[in-house]
């Protein structure tokens, strides 16, 4: 992520938080509005809903778009006019979808109908009353009518005379039910008759006031203007000649006869109420038409037909022709357009942060729109601010009860510091819970991270950093510190800490800062009483002056807020009303109440009583009136289910999916269409304009946020949420319109797939098309359904469909590549998580795992994994455990295999189990340091891990939620030592800088820093030792020991004792001093003056190596390098124990019965008695015993080596009961806590935690230990020979069919190297004397030995020839030809046949081949490469590395060879003539250099082991790299089997793959897409050239000349360079 891009796309004035403006995302909807009369174009409207709607949403999903149609005239019903509010709502949304819409946004059809000329619903006041003077002076009953239907509302600015809802004058107009029917029916003609007077009145008196000169022409056409011509006015006629935005489609009727007009009349052209042909509205039709013509005529969208009489028939040929053209012509101007008006997309890569800061920039706002008061709380926020700016402080926190305006203070201080900071100064708001990416605390910090680096030029976190918790916590708290360094200033606001959840431990706030740098401010906001929150924050910070207590309003500044919000509104409440607002509001003195109370109060009239207002005395209370008073306008049924619906979402929905939903809920249709019909049977949907109305009556509660270039609904106030839940969502119906919901995700209602319904006027079930749009995975290449990923399996969870969930989500490759890509590893394990909290499916938590382990892989290349990473992960995890779990794992597996046989790119495909597989003893791992972990300390009282590490850092731990609780940059050097003390409540730490340092673990901060020497060196004995009792601290130096208050760090004493310090302990309450010499002496821990001196030996050296208190004895145990152990007391030495070998550690059981000490390769368990010590029993190891711990009871003891495996023990049985392999580093620490093992070791900077009762079915098979160097396999892979780091002397063999051990072969010395001749089965092992011992696999009781020359020099190197007539051998000085023969069918090796001297300054073999020919291509540990011709006894040195060569790989035909070498370069050699044909260079984010090579069966590949942990296949003919594979541990050996190799790696796994490879590569292929790498291949042109003696014609190779800069950028390359 290059920081420049995000400045350059986002704008540094918007990451700075001065100008949001500019990050209005591009909309990725087209949003279009259908303009039409109700009956003379029913059948283009409804060809529109058959044929083009369904074409256009799957063209519009194909470029990603979302096509959302706005038709209000469908199912529109009278009684939806009751408020007269539909021309408004109609403009409305033509605004909107102008707005949004990336294409068409307004379809016109124009027909013979004016079509419905609607009553204005407001009239100013000046305007009414001179209406009413025209009238008043002819038509006395009229005015009377007009003053009777519109009343003056003095609350508006300026007055208007309102039209009241028809329902006031005809009661039964909205009657739904059924026993209203007849009455209903009458009360519609009634209201028929009154608005056809009303209008006629109107117009009358506007054409008198127009003739008198009193109105404007344009004024009086608001009072003819039909509801079509208002509509096109706002969609086309008003804006520029060429609108690209409009279609507009006019059809005439064709010249008719008399008779015939009378036959069509009803149907196509308008009649007045009395069923007239109107005449008027034919001349104003016709005038609309003339404007049309000449505003569109040169508009490519512009389409004018005349029909023929024909096809005036609905059931003729020549009308079902009509509507086909019609289709075509519509269809064709909608994708024109789209194509044309839609925009490239915005980078995807900072969309998320654009949508995020637009959002709360939004809201922020919104609350500030209305903003009185305050003053003080804000003058004492910012003074506060101002007199800690140049130093370190704690976060401000603002705290007080729900609804107290704490977020309307943080966003209008966030507004006031942007003016008074500076236009340099970032103010960076985040209102918690407001939008998914601030509802959890990892995207609040990655969020905030990378706006404040952007906004300060800043490294944003790597993707590493941005996807790990604890490293991301670190980063965003070292970012601070820079910034601060930088001396800029920031500011940042993080509002309502309570909603953060408990995921990754967000509510506990231990993320935030302890102190804060200069020039940055942290405001949080949080609720008080009680609130876990406030009571953390107190305990970071319990300064009084950083906390603030928003008080209730008072009276006053209630007026004023009323004022201000009702002059913003343009509204005016009477005297009466404001009290009634005020008395209500003095209730809780809460600006939300108030807020509330205003947003009801806003819509009355001054002709509203008291007696009409309810108000609520709080805010639960006003919303339950609110949503009584949405009940009785829209019916309960569906205010419940529009409602229930956007809540129980889960990231919201957008206005057409909530459209789309609400058509799938037969509940609601049944209450619509319950007293009339569809407009058609074959087509049912929820009518457009319902929503409109809701929506428009739900007003400030309703919030949109942009999520993927898409408009997402939800609610503003978490009460309100609460209230809709707790009032409607019963568990049956949750559960119900969850399912809803999931099939709709699922796409299950599309497609023309019809949903039956029973509806009441029919009687009978109704298979409706509900047109809903299809929901595929993706909607085209490289676009996904988001909201799909999203959405579906939180709804089939909830809905209960488990079936569903399992097979088609999370028993799905494609889902879950799909998901991992578009969304991000830690979303598909967030819905698996999701599910084993309430399925208890041992499946969904294996795969669950495996997601987690392959997590660090995903976040490394910032999610971008493709399938074949994904397959290969699974297959790899899942192979062994596919047989054992067949419905969900077993048909990963299988969908993996299928997806290998299909593809058409080279990949490598698992042949067996070889990554860490879920479910077994790895339980988790700890993060957070760079280097090694050099300390660890465990309080499992307090559940409190603490560790040290080589980079100076210090991290405490909780163990029961896996949580860190703090990072300390603790000390300068290496942590030597870490103790927790107090009952885990303090730390100390010691480290190489010389500093002692104690640190608080629940405040997270450093109570003292003792400088105890000038560097402290590591040592085998303890370096701090604490008597808590007496609260004294004791540290050694050489000759000295110091002490210091323990609580304190006041210093108490120092004693020399001239000598050698040894050891340093405690014997009972005395402070005990070993010395070199065997003296003890015994001192007052408070005074240091002495007490006891004696000699432990008789005047002997005394090495000590461990020593251990037994405080329940009062006694002292010191282990010696002499291999003893002494028990002692006061009065001297009471036992002395000879060991094996001398004890590198001891610990004890809790009891102090039972001792453990550590010597070499065994464990020595020993019982401690009163003055004794006696040695019971011995756990003998197979390699150096490192570390233990005791566990269940007594019953267990664990052991971690140097052989990289922890050990579990029967103590009372002394048998070995498990082993756990996979440590992957010498296990230096170990500790168990409840039924965990946590393991740590310098050479390892993570500390892992096993189970100790996970399934041993799920155990990973290791082949042999970790860290074998010398490996070999046999040719079918069936067999592996090795030798142990630990001991050399032997070889042993495992089986990979049984998965077996077998007998293991003696060797006189250490094995240095080891070749296999897989023909003749014979095993060579070069031995450090100079020996080479020969084992005949066929013979199993015999050995062949080669003796060594006479120097004796140790065997560097074997190579084998290909036929295996020949073998040579490389000692220190030279390398010797031996032949291979056999006499009486028994092997033989014969020679040394010839010898070829290396020169002093000839650099050691590392690796080299024998050719068929006797030449021995070999490369040193120099990097030089030479040939040596045994036959000619002739020398050609090739070109030389830059690096050792680790090894040189023949072809199976000896035409090639690969030398490799620990650079990044390997090179490919043809041996017929010898000339170089490839060089490739890899460059890595780390680790270059190759440790093994072998070429396929067919010589047509190479398969390379690396460093970094990778297998990588390069094609033989062109040198080009073909696949990469990423296997967690180093490749040592490699071996050609079948189709593809057999392999072993560091970590001991057995790796069988097969690779399979098209003869053609796809032009975009790139083999480096999962990787952050970088490669070329130099090759040479192949001609026929001279032998390689002269090489002129080849161009030197010189890696320094490479220039890798620019190597790490994300997006890969590949060069081929022909020479």
């Amino acid at each position: 992520m290059a920081v420049e891009e995000l400045r350059e796309v986002l704008a540094v004035k918007a990451l700075r938080g001065h100008d949001t403006d500019c990050l209005q995302p591009q909309s990725n909807v087209v949003r279009l509005f259908i303009s039409s009369t109700s009956s003379d174009l029913t059948s283009e409207r409804n060809a529109f809903w058959d044929k083009i709607y369904p074409e256009i949403q799957d063209f519009c999903q194909s470029l990603g778009l979302v096509f959302e149609v706005v038709d209000f005239r469908w199912g529109v019903s009278d009684s939806v006019i009751n408020d007269h509010m539909t021309v408004e709502l109609c403009l409305q949304e033509i605004q909107l979808c102008q707005k949004l819409s990336v294409g068409p946004s307004f379809l016109a059809l124009v027909g013979s109908q004016y079509g419905h000329r609607p009553i204005p619903r407001f009239i100013s006041e000046n305007e009414f009353e001179l209406l009413l003077s025209k009238l008043s002076r002819k038509d006395q009953e009229g005015s009377m009518l007009l003053r009777q239907w519109f009343i003056k509302d003095s609350n508006s600015v300026p007055p208007k005379y309102v039209l009241q809802p028809i329902s006031t004058h005809y009661p039964h107009y909205n009657d739904t039910g059924a026993e209203a029917g007849p009455q209903r029916d009458e009360d519609v003609v009634s209201w028929n008759l009154t608005e056809a007077r009303l209008l006629q009145l109107l117009c009358t008196a506007a054409l008198e006031a127009e003739k008198d000169g009193e109105m404007s022409a344009e004024q009086k056409q608001n009072f003819f203007k039909s509801m079509t011509e208002w509509e096109m006015e706002q969609g086309f006629l008003r804006t520029s000649q060429d609108n690209p935005s409009a279609v507009i489609f006019v059809r005439d009727l064709p010249p008719l006869k008399k008779s015939e007009q009378q036959k069509h009349t009803l149907k196509f052209l308008d009649v007045t109420a009395d069923g007239l042909l109107d005449k008027e509205a034919q001349e104003l039709l016709t005038k609309l038409k003339e404007r049309i013509h000449s505003a569109c005529a040169d508009d490519p969208g512009f389409h004018h037909i005349e029909l023929s009489k024909g096809a005036i028939d609905v059931n003729r040929k020549e009308h079902k022709e009509y509507l086909e053209n019609f289709c075509k012509q519509i269809v064709s101007q909608l994708k024109g357009k789209i194509s044309r008006q839609t925009a490239p997309p915005a980078v995807p890569g900072w969309l998320w942060l654009q949508q995020e800061l637009l959002h709360h920039a939004n809201l922020s706002k919104k609350q500030c729109a209305v903003f009185c008061g305050r003053d003080g709380l804000l003058g004492k926020i910012c003074l506060v601010m101002w007199e800690s700016s140049n130093m370190q402080h704690g976060p401000l926190v603002v705290s007080g009860p729900p609804g107290s305006g704490k977020t309307a203070v943080l966003c209008r201080l966030a507004q006031e510091m942007r003016a008074v900071l500076g236009p340099q100064a970032v103010v960076t708001l985040r209102l918690l819970g407001m939008s998914p990416l601030s509802s959890d605390v990892d995207s609040v910090l990655k969020s905030v991270c990378v706006q404040v680096c952007g906004a300060f030029n800043l490294a944003p976190p790597c993707p590493q950093t941005a996807n790990s918790h604890d490293m991301l916590v670190r980063f965003f708290q070292s970012m601070l510190h820079k910034v601060s360094e930088q001396g800029d200033t920031l500011l940042l606001i993080l509002d309502s800490l309570d909603h953060l959840p408990h995921a990754n431990g967000g509510h506990k706030l231990r993320w935030l800062p302890k102190e804060i740098p200069p020039n940055i401010h942290l405001v949080v906001s949080t609720l008080a009483d009680w609130s876990p929150c406030l009571e953390s924050l107190k305990a970071l910070n319990n300064d009084d002056k950083y906390f603030f207590q928003v008080e209730p309003l008072t009276l006053e500044e209630g007026q004023l807020i009323t004022k201000a919000y009702m002059d913003k509104a343009g509204r005016r409440l009477t005297s009466e009303q404001v009290d009634a607002v005020l008395q209500s509001f003095q209730k809780t003195g809460s600006p939300l109440h108030l807020k509330l109370l205003l947003d009801m109060a806003k819509q009355w009239t001054s002709y509203t009583t008291l007696s009409d207002i309810r108000l609520g005395s709080s805010v639960q209370e006003v919303i339950s009136l609110f949503l009584d008073a949405l009940e009785g306008k829209h019916g309960k049924l569906f205010v419940c289910h529009a409602l229930g619906y956007i809540t129980l979402s889960r990231f919201g929905l957008s206005e057409a999916e909530l459209q789309d939903i609400l058509s799938l809920d037969n509940d609601v249709l049944a209450e619509v269409y319950q007293n009339r019909l569809p407009p058609n049977h074959t087509l049912l949907r929820f009518p457009p304009l319902l929503w409109a109305l809701f929506r428009q009556d739900l007003g400030d509660h309703l919030v949109e946020r942009w999520e993927n270039g898409i408009a997402v609904c939800g609610f503003s106030l978490r009460q309100f949420i609460e209230i809709v839940k707790e009032r409607y969502l019963s568990v049956e119906l949750r559960v119900k319109m969850h399912t809803v919901l999931s099939e709709y995700f699922l796409g299950q209602w599309s497609q023309g797939q019809q949903k039956p319904i029973l509806l009441h006027p029919l009687m009978t079930q109704l298979n409706a098309d509900r047109k809903v749009p299809a929901q595929p995975l993706w909607f085209a290449e490289g676009i996904p359904n988001f909201r799909k990923l999203h959405e579906l399996p939180f709804h089939l969870l909830h809905a209960g469909k488990w079936e569903e969930l399992r097979q088609l989500l999370l028993g799905s490759l494609e889902w879950l590549y799909c998901k991992t890509l578009s969304c991000g590893v830690a979303s598909v394990i967030q819905d698996f998580t999701f599910c084993t909290d309430v399925m208890d499916c041992p499946e969904i938590r294996l795969i669950r795992e495996c997601f987690l382990l392959l997590k660090p892989t995903i976040d490394f290349i910032d999610g971008n994994i493709d399938s074949s990473l994904l397959c290969t992960e699974i297959t790899a995890r899942f192979q062994a455990l596919a047989h054992a779990y067949p419905d969900l794992i077993g048909c990963l597996y299988s969908q993996c295999q299928d997806w290998f046989a299909s593809c058409a790119d080279p990949v490598l495909v698992p042949r067996c189990s070889f990554m860490e597989a879920p479910g077994g003893a790895l339980k988790n791992t700890l993060n957070g340091f760079t280097k090694g972990v050099t300390a660890v300390d465990v309080c499992c009282e307090k559940s409190i891990l603490t560790a040290g590490s080589e980079d100076g850092l210090l991290i405490v731990w909780d163990l029961k939620h896996l949580e860190v609780l703090h990072t300390f940059v603790a000390h300068t050097g290496v942590v030597e030592c870490v103790k927790l003390i107090n009952k885990g409540d303090q730390c100390l730490s010691a480290g190489r800088d010389g500093c002692i340092k104690k640190w608080s673990v629940c405040s997270g901060k450093q109570l003292y820093c003792i400088q105890a020497a000038e560097s402290i060196l590591p040592r085998s004995t303890e370096l701090l030792h604490v008597l808590e009792s007496r609260a004294v601290l004791l540290f050694s130096t050489h000759s000295q020991v110091k002490a210091w208050n323990v609580d304190t760090g006041d210093f108490l004493y120092e004693v020399d004792v001239n000598v050698e310090c040894g050891a340093l302990g405690s014997l009972g309450q005395e402070v005990a001093i070993v010395s070199s010499d065997g003296q003890l002496w015994l001192h007052d821990p408070i005074s240091g003056l002495q007490k006891v001196h004696l000699y432990l030996t008789s005047g002997q050296e005394l090495i000590v190596t461990s020593v251990l208190k037994l405080t329940k004895h009062g006694k002292i145990l010191i282990a010696s390098e002499e291999g003893s152990l002494i028990l002692v007391s006061v009065s001297g030495v009471l036992a002395n124990v000879e060991l094996p070998a001398p004890a590198s550690f001891m610990f004890t059981s809790d009891d102090e019965g039972t001792l453990f000490a550590g010597c070499e390769r065994t464990l020595v368990v020993l019982h401690v008695k009163q003055n004794s010590v006696q040695r019971t029993q011995d756990f003998l190891h197979e390699s150096t015993v490192l570390s233990a711990a005791f566990y269940s009871n007594g019953s267990k003891v664990i052991t971690g080596s140097q052989d990289q495996i922890i050990r579990v023990w029967g103590l009372t049985t002394g048998q070995l009961l498990d082993s756990i392999s996979g440590v992957g580093s010498p296990v230096m620490f170990i500790s168990v806590y409840n039924n965990t093992i946590i393991s740590a070791s310098p050479s390892s900077s993570r500390l892992k935690l096993w189970s100790l009762d996970y399934d041993p079915k799920h155990r990973n098979q290791m082949c042999v230990p970790a860290n074998c160097t010398n490996v070999v396999i046999t040719k079918d892979g069936s067999t592996v020979h090795y030798i142990k780091e630990e001991d050399r002397s032997k070889v042993f063999t495992w089986s990979c069919a049984e998965g077996l051990y077998s007998d293991h072969m003696e060797v006189s010395s250490n094995v240095c190297c080891m070749e296999l001749a897989q023909q003749k089965r014979l095993l060579f092992c070069g031995l450090r004397t100079g020996t080479i011992f020969i084992y005949p696999l066929a013979f199993a009781q015999e050995t062949l030995c080669i003796p060594p020359p006479e120097s004796m020099p140790e065997v560097r190197s074997m190579a084998i020839s290909p036929r295996e007539d020949r073998m040579a051998v490389a000692y220190e000085d030279a390398v010797c030809l031996f032949e291979i023969t056999a006499r009486d069918s028994f092997p033989c090796v014969e020679g040394p046949l010839q010898c070829y001297s290396l020169t002093l300054l000839h650099s050691p073999v590392s690796a080299m081949a024998l050719l068929p020919d006797c030449r021995l291509l070999y490369g040193t540990l120099g990097g030089e490469v030479a040939v040596y011709d045994f036959k000619s006894a002739t020398a050609a040195e090739l070109d030389h590395h830059g690096a050792a060569i680790t090894c040189v790989a023949l072809s199976n035909w000896d035409t090639h060879a690969l030398i490799g070498s620990e650079d990044c370069v390997q090179k490919l050699w043809n041996l017929h003539p010898l000339l170089l044909d490839h060089t490739m260079e890899y460059k890595g984010f780390y680790f270059e250099g190759v440790l093994c090579a072998v070429f396929s069966v067919n010589d047509k590949h190479v398969f390379t082991g690396s460093r970094d942990k990778t297998i990588k296949v390069w094609d033989v003919a062109t040198g080009s790299l073909l696949y990469i594979q990423y296997v967690y541990a180093a490749i040592i050996r490699i071996t050609p089997f079948k189709d593809g190799f057999v392999a072993v790696s560091q970590f001991g796994s057995f790796v069988k793959e097969s690779f399979r490879c098209p003869d053609t590569l796809s032009p975009d292929y790139n083999p480096l897409r999962n990787f952050r790498a970088h490669y070329r291949v130099t090759s040479r042109e192949k001609i026929l050239e001279p032998p390689h003696t002269s090489l002129n014609k080849v161009m030197n190779y010189n890696p320094a000349q490479f220039n890798f800069v620019g190597m790490f950028k994300t997006k890969q390359s590949n060069t081929c360079v022909i020479l």
